[in-house]
């Protein structure tokens, strides 16, 4: 099976890739993808997966997904099948294979008795606190770090107390295995890093088996060895562990040794992409779920219309460096609206509905008038749009006091009919509320498509439905989930993720009822794309029948550098 996934330009790590193909120091390429599942995936993420899936691509490799869950506290299944289906979305099947953390424990566990073996690491009492005083502040050179009492035990001792950690005689947090590295090393991950501890917690796969877990920088460089991983891509968070994965890889006598290389983060303006601040929208109702169409996860994207090909676009134009950046969200439309207004076909819809009367046209006259599918490519064909007596045209393009320079419908004002005919405002008749009941007007039966015969100029050109083929659809008018651009820089460890919820845009999904569209959209599916002429872009909501999402409006005036 290959992947369909195309890495455009050269960067980095083709280079790194290059270098080592050409000097033998590997034959073939194997990449992977580990996520934790402990949340869905998100747009950040879609940088990883592209990385690693376009790199193996790239060199007719293989591409693993591994379900990080060497983390039982608040992992899932229902995590486990969200990032499957997120990956199958994007067309980044793993072809090298499926692979759990979990299903390693046994040989992480043998490895880890090994070291004890041969000196290399030693059970130590040292509480959570007590821990990290004595590995010092990772932010200070002067702060080295605390050689543990516990270092020197010797190793028959901790070999009895790792199995019975293992057994379960000690409680959460009693003990931890420790690498014995260096204590005083400038860098923090070095100092004797904890690589097993003790959690009480059931697992999502290995249910009440092991009560002791691997931490992460043990077992993944364990399973990217064991699974002929080549080139392990992470992002730059990972940098200062990379020494220690290096370290894990030599101790444990593998002889084809993973390389551990680090790309840049992909933040983005607008969005968090930490899962702790995800976690609190959802748990706290502030979005619908996980898959809320104004998340950055990937299942909230696609729910809303984004495609696969629009998000590795973006992902692309973003770059591929070795320094974190941030990537404007107005580029991710772009790339959308970009794709869609080339591909999406044109429909009609008014999405605040009045009603037009056209007073001299027969009662139960219908004809026809033939729209293009796409004004721009004549091989996608026309359509025809019904007309009759009584239409709907969006309340925005009626006027009763018209401001200067309003050339759409208007008290004694004509109008131009989008593809049908000129028509004339006469009479408002309105509701004892004061709203308007309907409007009443006169077609000049003579223009059909073509220009009145006196020769006079209508500038104005509105859309509009027939009222008895129009079908009833509900519109969430999206928009940005916050209100500032940089509302990640609230969701550091030092705040309360809460405090970014005075930054939440109330308007960001507004819901129209019973908007009018054409009656062909109800054969859309979830993920099609249309686009309502003057409107936006919309798709059908896949959780909602009947109701269409924006996706994104016609313009927004932003232009990538």
């Amino acid at each position: 099976m290959s992947l369909d996934i195309e890495m455009k330009d050269s960067n980095f790590i083709t280079d790194i890739i290059d270098a080592d193909l050409a000097e033998g120091a590997v034959d073939g390429i194997h990449t992977r993808f580990p996520p934790e599942p402990n949340g869905y995936l998100h747009i950040g993420s879609a940088k990883a997966i592209y990385i690693n899936a376009a790199i193996a691509a790239k060199y007719h490799g293989k591409f693993n997904l591994r379900y990080d869950d060497t983390n039982p506290m608040k992992e899932s299944d229902e995590f486990v099948r969200s990032i499957l289906e997120d990956l199958m979305w994007l067309g980044a099947e793993p072809n090298g294979g499926v692979f759990y953390g979990s299903d390693y424990f046994e040989k992480c566990y043998e490895f880890a008795v090994q070291l004890i073996k041969s000196g290399d690491a030693y059970v130590c009492d040292l509480s959570k606190e007590e821990l990290a005083e004595h590995r010092g502040d990772a932010d200070d050179y002067n702060d080295k770090g605390t050689v543990s009492p516990y270092r020197d035990r010797p190793i028959e001792e901790s070999l009895d107390l790792f199995e019975r950690m293992k057994n379960g005689e000690f409680p959460d947090g009693a003990r931890t295995l420790r690498a014995k590295i260096d204590p005083e090393n400038d860098n923090s991950y070095l100092r004797d890093p904890v690589i097993f501890r003790i959690r009480h917690v059931h697992h999502h796969r290995q249910g009440d088996k092991w009560c002791i877990y691997p931490m992460y920088d043990f077992a993944h460089p364990i399973q990217d060895a064991l699974e002929g991983i080549t080139h392990s891509l992470c992002s730059t968070e990972f940098r200062n562990h990379r020494p220690l994965y290096d370290w894990v890889v030599e101790k444990c006598g593998f002889d084809k040794r993973p390389k551990q290389r680090e790309f840049g983060r992909m933040n983005v303006t607008y969005t968090v992409m930490s899962k702790r601040f995800l976690r609190f929208l959802v748990e706290n109702g502030v979005v619908d779920g996980w898959d809320d169409p104004r998340m950055p996860t990937l299942s909230g994207l696609r729910r809303r219309g984004y495609t696969p090909s629009s998000i590795f676009n973006f992902v692309q134009r973003a770059g591929v460096s070795n320094t974190d950046a941030t990537a404007a969200a107005e580029l991710l439309d772009y790339c959308l609206r970009e794709e869609l207004n080339d591909s999406a076909l044109r429909k009609v819809c008014v999405t605040e509905p009045v009603k037009v009367v056209i007073t001299n046209y027969p009662e139960d006259k219908t004809e026809y008038f033939s729209l293009p599918n796409h004004p721009g490519k004549p091989e996608m064909g026309t359509r025809d749009l019904p007309f009759t007596r009584e239409l709907y045209i969006e309340a925005s393009d009626f006027a009763e006091v018209p401001p200067p320079k309003f050339f759409r419908m208007k008290p004694d004002g004509e109008v131009r009919l989008m593809g049908a005919y000129i028509v004339k405002c006469n009479e408002i008749l309105k509701n004892d509320d004061g709203t308007i009941k309907e409007i009443r007007c006169t077609a000049d039966l003579e223009t059909g498509t073509g220009m009145p015969a006196d020769g006079r100029k209508v500038k104005g050109t509105i859309h509009w439905i027939s009222a008895k083929n129009a079908e009833d659809i509900d519109i969430v008018m999206y928009d940005r989930l916050f209100t500032i651009p940089n509302v990640a820089s609230f969701t550091t460890s030092e705040h309360d993720v809460s405090e970014v919820l005075p930054y939440v845009n109330p308007d960001s999904a507004k819901k129209l009822v019973c908007a009018k569209a054409e009656a062909s959209v109800k054969e859309l599916k979830p993920g099609e794309s249309v686009q309502f002429v003057r409107m936006g872009y919309f798709t059908p909501d896949s959780k909602n029948p009947g109701t269409f999402n924006r996706v994104i409006t016609l313009k927004d005036g932003y232009k990538p550098e």
